[in-house]
């Protein structure tokens, strides 16, 4: 493979490992042969006090109240070799170091999950709280006691659902849902703005994992769909969900409230929901893209064939990106002035035939849709802003067009081309 020099860090399949550590946990359930475990659960995680919110640097008060409700949910698998995997997504617009490290070793220690077998996402929501050392050093006392809090929230829907581990069927189905296009859309001046470009890339592909428990029924619905939450714009200071919570809500009240419903964002850094940075709640379109691609999820998800068998294998690694410093326009440039480097974290999970492929920043939607081309695993999902926050990935052609993302991205060009090689090597590797 091309280009190693900025691979700086491991890669782990963790089967051995896995066994030494969990084949002696007493009182808990363990998977018969190639029986495959999974636990489900959610934690409402909405802050009882005002706390300053997430996405937009014009807001400068905090929320004022609660629109719906946020949450983490989690999936816990558990195959016939004790192996054992988390997958989280969370209600809020990212997932800094500092939260990661913090949280994945005290999973590992609590519930027995090695951290390169977790997989901790945002759903990239503008509309929640802002956590701690997500964009600073420095952070209100109402943000520190929320993420502290959100910390133990994140730990304890891993608990709760590894504490309803139960044989289950699995399957998996695909639909389009088309309420989302890329906004690097052209300005009046022939330079990009972020707006609408219907012309533009855009992976609109739904995808559903349905696990069912040993009576047939649906106990949790994964879906992944590249999409930004930003239906509510800056104007908005009520805490929300956006169309991630919307979907969820959706999806569990027409299935059953039982089931739980993570939401995650796949490669999407440059789409926005059609419906986008409204002012406030009034034209229920938040409500409307989470009903639209809910009914979608929902018709794939009754059509899906389910099999009962499956085993844990997964990969992480940090590669180390050359930096660049933040721009001051969106306009193009000849060269870019350089920046500290930039660590992104890959992940590669593989659950049965699934593979679960984790990037820590906001990807590009054709560089997600190439990895899955290139997949050699049909069912391969990617999930961003996943145990990490490396901000801005963009494609390499980009950076003559300039853009938004293209000023924001901490990453010098190349990162495209860095990101696809080492995450599909890796899934090669599961």
């Amino acid at each position: 493979m091309k280009r190693k020099r900025f691979v700086c860090c491991m890669e782990v399949l963790m089967l051995s490992f896995s066994v030494l550590l969990l084949s002696a946990i007493p009182g808990e359930l363990t998977a018969a042969g190639n029986t495959l475990l999974v636990g489900a659960a959610e934690v409402n995680i909405t802050p009882t006090e005002p706390v300053p919110m997430s996405g937009y640097s014009s807001r400068e008060e905090p929320s004022k109240g609660v629109h719906d409700d946020i949450f983490t949910r989690a999936l816990v698998f558990q195959d016939g070799q004790n192996n054992r995997a988390a997958l989280i997504s969370v209600e809020n617009i990212g997932i800094p170091e500092s939260f990661w490290e913090d949280v994945t070793s005290s999973i590992e220690k609590g519930s027995h999950i090695p951290r390169e077998n977790i997989l901790l996402s945002a759903v990239h929501d503008h509309s929640a709280p802002t956590p701690a050392n997500m964009y600073s050093n420095s952070a209100s006392e109402q943000t520190i006691e929320y993420t502290n809090t959100l910390k133990e929230q994140v730990v304890a829907v891993v608990r709760q659902a590894a504490a309803n581990l139960q044989p289950v069927a699995y399957g998996v189905g695909k639909g389009v849902c088309k309420m989302s296009m890329n906004r690097r859309a052209l300005n009046a001046k022939g330079g990009l703005k972020i707006g609408k470009n219907p012309y533009g890339p855009c992976d609109q592909a739904v995808g559903v994992v349905r696990f069912d428990d040993r009576q047939g029924q649906p106990l949790a619905l994964f879906v992944n769909w590249p999409c930004h939450a930003t239906i509510m714009g800056p104007g908005n200071y009520l805490i929300s969900g956006d169309w991630p919570g919307a979907t969820s809500r959706f999806v569990a009240k027409e299935m059953g409230s039982q089931v739980i419903v993570p939401v995650t964002a796949g490669a999407s850094a440059n789409i926005d929901p059609i419906y986008r940075v409204l002012p406030d709640f009034r034209g229920g379109e938040t409500e409307a893209v989470g009903i639209i691609l809910g009914t979608e999820v929902i018709k794939v998800a009754r059509d899906i064939r389910t099999y009962p068998s499956g085993t844990i294998t997964s990969a992480q690694r940090v590669i180390t990106l050359p930096g660049k410093a933040r721009g001051d326009s969106y306009a193009p440039r000849e060269s870019y002035e350089p920046g500290p480097d930039v660590r992104v974290r890959l992940s590669a999970l593989r659950v049965g035939d699934v593979i679960f492929a984790g990037v820590s920043g906001e990807l590009f939607t054709q560089i997600g849709m190439q990895i899955k081309a290139l997949s050699p695993y049909k069912n391969t999902f990617i999930i961003t802003h996943c145990n990490g926050s490396s901000g801005y990935l963009v494609t390499d052609d980009a950076y003559a067009k300039g853009g938004y993302e293209v000023m924001a991205t901490r990453v010098m060009s190349g990162a495209e081309q860095e990101i696809t090689e080492n995450l599909v090597e890796m899934i090669h590797g599961l």
